[in-house]
């Protein structure tokens, strides 16, 4: 017994957030009690495609894939064009390819190069200027996020007028951002860096992988973007792919974090699905959309938060201002957030509370910046 809570512990203090997610997900069960719609509710989409990310860029870590942008980083001079280089590397990528996606490639690859220039002091702060870039750049595009696809789905807007109403909150924060670096770097001075990295030539032995890995991180953007309804299919062909070409890939993916999605898609679903909570909802969001879905999305995230509090929504504007503005919050504002920890904590297990003290100051002064003109904007009429 005692053996086992020591374990219990240990499991606590590397990774809290499974353990949290896990309880979270067991209470909601007692809540509202399972039924078949628990399954159809689990929002099945994202953990495929997070799982097919998570494997086939766990494939271009060990092939080396990420060489080109390795190359690129080591040639800047300064920890200031390196840390914006990276910075808006996510803040660009993330209209594109989503912020989870882009949080995947571009959190370890900031770990890699500052680990090489000594400067892993700079990690935190940085990635969690990456996480800010990552929600606030994602804004501008419908698909940037899974709350903008939903929202802009439901909405019957055009495109058009979806990113003109996004731009200005997109605008100000790529400039907050850059302020952000400029005053993180204040005493740099110019300083020079210089990397110690070891850019090995790709194998030979390794061509097969690499083409396939990169054809399937192709197919995987293809099926976020088109929002094809096929992706079942799509998580089939990596698997068998990545059976064919390198089976021990499998056992090196983060099923830690797929199973913390997955709890706190349990969570979600079941708190949402009960009647008495409903009609709370129903009672109270009217007329203050923008609050109401930065507070709901620090219980249950801010994609689940868009889809409950929709329905009972007058004002789209406040509910997309709010649900991605949410993400600054807390960790459970955005997955994403969730992701970026994970990231974190693979590589310096145990400094949890660390990530989560750092990543709480840097998003709360951008919060606090950011929160009342979003408020403001959030009687701009996207109608």
């Amino acid at each position: 017994m005692i053996s086992m809570c020591k374990k219990i512990l240990q499991l606590i203090k590397k990774d809290p957030m499974l353990p949290v997610s896990l309880l979270a997900a067991i209470i909601s069960l007692f809540i509202t009690p399972p039924t078949k719609d628990l399954l159809t509710a689990i929002d099945w989409h994202t953990l495929g495609i997070l799982f097919m990310m998570l494997t086939v860029l766990e494939g271009f870590k060990q092939e080396n894939l990420f060489r080109p942008l390795l190359k690129l980083g080591s040639g800047l001079k300064t920890m200031i064009t390196l840390s914006l280089f990276l910075i808006f590397g996510v803040f660009f990528t993330s209209m594109f390819v989503t912020n989870d996606v882009s949080l995947i490639i571009f959190v370890p690859l900031t770990i890699l190069l500052f680990r090489s220039v000594k400067r892993e002091e700079c990690i935190l702060p940085v990635i969690s200027m990456e996480n800010i870039a990552a929600i606030r750049g994602s804004l501008l595009m419908p698909f940037g996020s899974p709350q903008n696809l939903f929202l802009f789905n439901r909405s019957g807007i055009n495109a058009g007028r979806f990113i003109l109403h996004m731009s200005p909150l997109c605008i100000s924060s790529a400039i907050l951002l850059l302020i952000f670096v400029l005053v993180y770097y204040r005493r740099e001075k110019g300083r020079r860096i210089e990397f110690e990295l070891d850019l090995k030539p790709w194998s030979d032995d390794g061509r097969v992988r690499r083409i396939t890995y990169m054809v399937l991180f192709v197919m995987i953007l293809i099926v976020i973007v088109s929002r094809t309804s096929l992706w079942p299919a799509a998580v089939l062909i990596v698997l068998v792919s990545v059976l064919a070409v390198n089976r021990k890939l499998l056992g090196s993916v983060d099923y830690v974090l797929l199973v913390t999605f997955f709890c706190f898609f349990v969570f979600s679903s079941s708190i949402t699905a009960n009647p008495a909570i409903g009609s709370f909802l129903q009672r109270t969001v009217t007329g203050h959309e923008y609050l109401s879905v930065i507070l709901v999305s620090q219980v249950i995230s801010n994609v689940p938060a868009s889809i409950v509090l929709y329905p009972f929504s007058e004002n789209f504007a406040g509910l997309i201002y709010g649900a991605d503005t949410a993400g600054l919050c807390s960790l459970i504002g955005s997955l994403a957030s969730v992701i970026n920890y994970r990231i974190y904590v693979r590589e310096y297990p145990g400094k949890g509370k660390d990530f989560i003290k750092t990543f709480t100051l840097v998003s709360w002064a951008f919060f606090i910046i950011v929160v009342i003109p979003g408020y403001l904007l959030s009687s701009w009429s996207f109608f």
